[in-house]
């Protein structure tokens, strides 16, 4: 199975579709990008789920089947991993399973493309001398490294519509909507976050970037934190949600930076729906805001028109 960076799929998703603005393309990529099918974008994202997904549920099904063998520890560990924090160890609880069979599930799965892998920037914890044994906190501590999808709908498959299969065959669609509206923008936090650090990087495209992605250990966790070959330090934090980022949300990411001893070289803030005044005031070359409408930078930048074939399935 081909995999396709997430951008590529971002541009093609808007060139079959060709959404209103980019709020509503990032919504509905995060839910229908890789099924490959056209979407009507004139219709809310809702009457949409259940025309294309839930009343289509066996043949998607079918599919869904054929990618994970039908093997419960697969599927068991595809929605622990859409759910959770995407930890590996936490998702191998999450699913039940133990280091051999969760392994063996998720070499399956990265051998058929549907998750990679993104490794942790923790540091193994270090004594002072050679001759020092560790704490025996430290010494326990297991640096998990994290899971992504390669497709935004089969992490919307295994985050919303595989536990509800036995109801959506009795075309109950009642839970599975409700649960939607619940977590809907929750869900799509991570989808938005991955693309804002496409966006910060398309931005530093004339940098040499030796490392980019989100950051965690067992004290911080950073959206997004990107370092340059001359040392730069980027440090990005996404809002999806219905209001404006305050200046709170700066200092918060600041506390953040000094518990990691590092200093940014520029602070980028991402929000659905823009900033507060006090916070655009601020904007220069050591805080950077982007908006939803900043994203047509990587639909307007691009030459690659051409439609990705469909992932999931050739209706």
């Amino acid at each position: 199975m081909i995999r396709f960076k997430l951008i590529d799929q971002f541009r093609s998703f808007y060139f079959q579709n060709y959404p209103d603005d980019m709020e509503q393309l990032i919504e509905y990529f995060s839910v229908f990008g890789g099924l490959g099918w056209e979407v009507d974008v004139a219709k809310p994202i809702e009457v949409l789920i259940e025309e294309l997904v839930l009343k289509n549920f066996d043949l998607i099904y079918q599919k869904m089947e054929q990618l994970t063998l039908g093997d419960t520890n697969n599927k068991r560990l595809l929605m622990a991993l859409a759910v959770g924090d995407r930890r590996i160890f936490s998702a191998f609880k999450r699913a039940g399973l133990n280091n051999g069979n969760g392994g063996s599930a998720l070499n399956f799965l990265q051998e058929k493309g549907l998750v990679q892998i993104e490794y942790s920037r923790e540091e193994s914890p270090k004594t002072s001398s050679p001759h020092n044994k560790l704490k025996k906190e430290d010494a326990r501590r297991r640096i998990s490294h994290k899971v992504l999808f390669t497709q935004p709908f089969v992490r919307f498959w295994f985050y919303f519509i595989a536990k509800h299969t036995r109801e959506i065959q009795a075309k109950n669609y009642t839970n599975v909507m409700k649960n939607f509206e619940i977590r809907h923008n929750s869900y799509t936090s991570l989808v938005y976050e991955e693309l804002s650090e496409v966006l910060l990087n398309y931005h530093l495209r004339d940098a040499h970037i030796v490392s980019s992605g989100s950051y965690w250990d067992t004290n911080v966790e950073l959206d997004i934190l990107t370092i340059t070959h001359d040392e730069r330090i980027y440090v990005g934090e996404c809002k999806w949600t219905n209001h404006k980022i305050n200046k709170s949300e700066l200092h918060k990411l600041l506390e953040k930076c000094e518990k990691l001893g590092i200093k940014p070289t520029q602070i980028a803030l991402f929000s659905k729906r823009g900033f507060s005044k006090e916070l655009l005031s601020n904007q220069g070359k050591d805080l950077s805001l982007y908006s939803a409408e900043d994203f047509k930078a990587l639909i307007k930048k691009s030459t690659k028109h051409e439609l990705i074939e469909a992932f999931i399935i050739n209706q």
